[in-house]
């Protein structure tokens, strides 16, 4: 993403944007993490939190910002309030930090987990 103002230029990397959001939906009720699919055996496993931008991808087209998401969740949580809990937070968040819409959010649920 850039954005000219008065002669100068504000470029913002989509992994910053991925970093910022993935702390974000960690800080949601009901989030364990942020996971990522093994491709080997097909488990999803949690990400630590130096590599939660894996399990976030960010694209930007015309100044306008599309988030996937790859999440675990707690056991015994409705996914749905979950989710929507994700995307107002992020939405909310993401559109302060950068001055942009977001304009879509793609959730996948990659796995459940108990919270001891």
């Amino acid at each position: 993403m850039e954005e000219k103002k008065n002669k100068a230029s504000v470029r913002i990397d989509t992994e910053v944007i991925a970093q910022y959001a993935g702390a974000e939906a960690k800080s949601c009720f009901g989030i364990v993490g942020l996971g990522a699919v093994s491709q080997k055996d097909g488990f999803a496993r949690i990400l630590k939190s130096d590599r939660v931008s894996k399990g976030v991808s960010v694209s930007v087209k015309d100044n306008k910002i599309t988030i996937d998401f790859h999440i675990i969740v707690a056991y015994g949580v409705s996914i749905q309030a979950v989710t929507e809990n994700l995307i107002e937070n992020v939405t909310y968040q993401v559109e302060t930090f950068t001055g942009m819409t977001v304009e879509k959010i793609n959730i996948f649920v990659e796995g459940v987990r108990v919270i001891d």
